[in-house]
């Protein structure tokens, strides 16, 4: 199914596009440009958060002579994923819904040296004046049951358009690289399998993320006696 065909499947029972005189054509156009113009709010407010964790890695970098901050990645869910969540949360399809029911439409992950790093990064954007933090999860001192490990926020960001301000909700999680490796290697073996996972492998699993989490701490251990002999 094309990107078009999907559009016009999705919202052709919508009451408010479900005009008869209206051209298939004009619809689609209507359609198109709401769930465009969302992108763009969406993917600026990932902008701006990106562009304000480069400022604090650099001024780390320019007063500690270190960089906390390892790799920053960012996703966008597409028109077609946001729809997909809207119809199965029963919503309606339309960016307005989106808007106020879906949190995490943009989405950016943060990987650190140190499990202090994390804790950082978190102060500084708590701290800033613009941004709101909507929701904030600690699963680095309260773990999932299957030892996910790993800090996340909601931020409510600025977005400033030509002619006024948005506002965008952007998911941050902030992990270590220890963190990370554990939490993509899990996702990659649940996900090659389309049966549940065994509960003696799961337990495996949580037994290799406590060892990780305990590689995480000795290291950074490492990095303070030897921050302390400078």
């Amino acid at each position: 199914m094309s990107e078009k065909d999907f559009y016009i499947e999705a919202f052709d029972n919508l009451p408010a596009l479900a005009d008869n005189s209206e051209s298939v054509k004009e619809k689609f156009a209507h359609v198109f440009y709401d769930f465009l113009q969302l992108s763009h709010l969406y993917d600026s407010a990932i902008e701006v958060v990106k562009t304000y964790l480069g400022i604090l890695d650099n001024e780390f970098s320019v007063k500690f002579q270190r960089n906390p901050i390892h790799n920053i990645e960012s996703r966008l869910k597409s028109p077609q994923s946001i729809i997909g969540k809207l119809q199965k949360k029963d919503l309606p399809i339309t960016t307005e819904a989106a808007r106020k029911n879906l949190l995490d439409l943009a989405g950016i992950r943060v990987t650190c040296y140190y499990i202090t790093d994390i804790y950082a990064i978190v102060e500084m954007l708590s701290r800033r004046d613009d941004f709101t933090v909507i929701k904030r999860k600690d699963y680095i001192k309260n773990p999932k049951p299957s030892g996910y490990r790993s800090y996340h926020m909601i931020l409510n960001v600025p977005v400033y358009l030509s002619s006024h301000k948005e506002y965008a909700p952007v998911e941050i999680q902030i992990r270590t690289m220890a963190m990370d490796f554990w939490a993509s290697l899990e996702h990659q073996l649940k996900y090659k399998t389309s049966s549940d996972i065994p509960h003696e492998i799961s337990e495996e699993l949580k037994e290799c993320a406590e060892r990780i989490a305990q590689t995480d701490l000795q290291m950074q251990n490492i990095y303070m006696q030897i921050k302390d002999m400078e």
